[in-house]
């Protein structure tokens, strides 16, 4: 992909916005810098409430605590993480929970429940053949009988200290908490919804579009100016949430082979690398506010994992209108780029501030994280 040029400097502007023990800036707020000056016009209006760069607390603090909790979202919230993000799935009786997957085996203790030994199955999800448990073999009541448990407990052995302490949220349970939160905080609280696998669910008769939509309203968030995002992996997902609710909505990019599982199942021959391309782009935008792409598509890797030269994506993205959020930065070695490794243990953290301020530097518009301390450390210095 050609090389590209990054944002212009006027991005550092300071923003005020607080970090570590500190509430991060809300609507209004007085050490808010111009809209002008932080979004250059780009995305929803709505986004510009924000500060730039905004920090998405990837399924909550789940660096620290086992994702999609109560307690995830809550530390989130408390570190200062201007969003925090929720993926949702579906249970048997039509309720959206927040589950990275449907597939809740690695994410809760229903292994250890022998009354839903029957329930472990194999199905193929988006073309991938799976074995588990599935929340939408679940009712709302027998979901929560189980507790969240931590992913990747071999990398994050301290979060298994908090496996079993909360339940599965419905999202309306987040929504409430957001609703409680914001009055006391006395600023809104941004949440990200990821629709995972809607093709998949609505052929199932589960389709989780006008669910969500529902619960937008009834929470007042259905709005342009609502303090929320939409996102998704299917664009037809997000082009369906346009003729629902006015929310922003963001589609998300894997890598430039990858075709989204809707453009498989209607036959649409387009790649991530056609809708990364400039026309690509402007589809996107005929419906969507933003893009959350790999962060491999803003700056490739070479063979080896070290870092090369930005693409044109951030530059392309924002000559259409379109906010980038990148995805997903840890402290972890494992997951950086081999530049930023340090020592030999996988699991021990690396150099995530020279991650975060190589991508920073690029001018996307925020980045997911499941380190909001460490993001908004590293936004503070990018800025300051």
């Amino acid at each position: 992909m050609t090389q590209g040029a990054s944002r212009t400097p006027g991005r550092r502007t300071v923003l005020g916005a607080a970090v570590l023990g500190t509430a991060a800036i809300g609507v209004g707020g007085a050490t808010a810098a111009r809209a002008d000056e932080r979004h250059d016009g780009h995305g929803p209006a709505a986004y510009r409430q924000l500060p730039v760069p905004t920090v998405i607390a990837h399924r909550g603090a789940s660096g620290y605590r086992p994702e999609h909790t109560i307690g995830a979202y809550q530390l989130a919230l408390d570190m200062g993480a201007h969003v925090i993000e929720q993926d949702l799935v579906p249970t048997k009786d039509g309720h959206l929970v927040c589950r990275h997957e449907n597939d809740i085996t690695g994410t809760t203790n229903v292994a250890d429940h022998p009354e839903f030994a029957s329930r472990k199955t194999t199905k193929s999800v988006d073309g991938v053949s799976l074995t588990g448990w599935f929340t939408e073999d679940f009712t709302l009541a027998e979901l929560k009988t189980l507790r969240a448990k931590e992913r990747i407990p071999g990398t994050r052995q301290e979060n298994t200290l908090y496996d079993g302490r909360w339940a599965v949220p419905t999202f309306e349970e987040v929504l409430r908490w957001a609703e409680k939160e914001g009055r006391r905080r006395g600023r809104p609280v941004w949440l990200h919804a990821e629709t995972k696998h809607p093709t998949y669910f609505r052929s199932i008769g589960l389709g989780l579009e006008e669910r969500l939509a529902k619960l937008l309203r009834r929470y007042g968030r259905h709005r342009a100016n609502s303090p929320q995002f939409l996102q998704s992996f299917e664009p037809t997902s997000m082009r369906r949430m346009a003729g629902l609710v006015d929310t922003p909505r963001v589609v998300l990019l894997w890598t430039p082979d990858d075709r989204p599982w809707d453009f498989r199942e209607s036959g649409d021959p387009r790649t991530v690398a056609d809708l990364v391309k400039p026309a690509g782009l402007k589809w996107i935008a005929s419906f969507a506010q933003g893009i959350g792409p790999l962060a491999d598509l803003v700056i490739p890797k070479d063979a080896n994992g070290r870092l090369t030269q930005p693409t044109t994506l951030v530059r392309d993205a924002h000559a259409r209108g379109l906010i980038l959020h990148p995805y997903t930065l840890r402290n972890e070695n494992s997951f950086l780029p081999a530049d930023f490794r340090r020592g030999t243990d996988p699991n021990a953290y690396g150099d995530a501030f020279g991650a975060f301020q190589a991508y920073l530097a690029t001018g996307v518009d925020g980045i997911f994280t499941d380190n909001p301390d460490t993001g908004l450390l590293a936004a503070a210095d990018f800025r300051g």
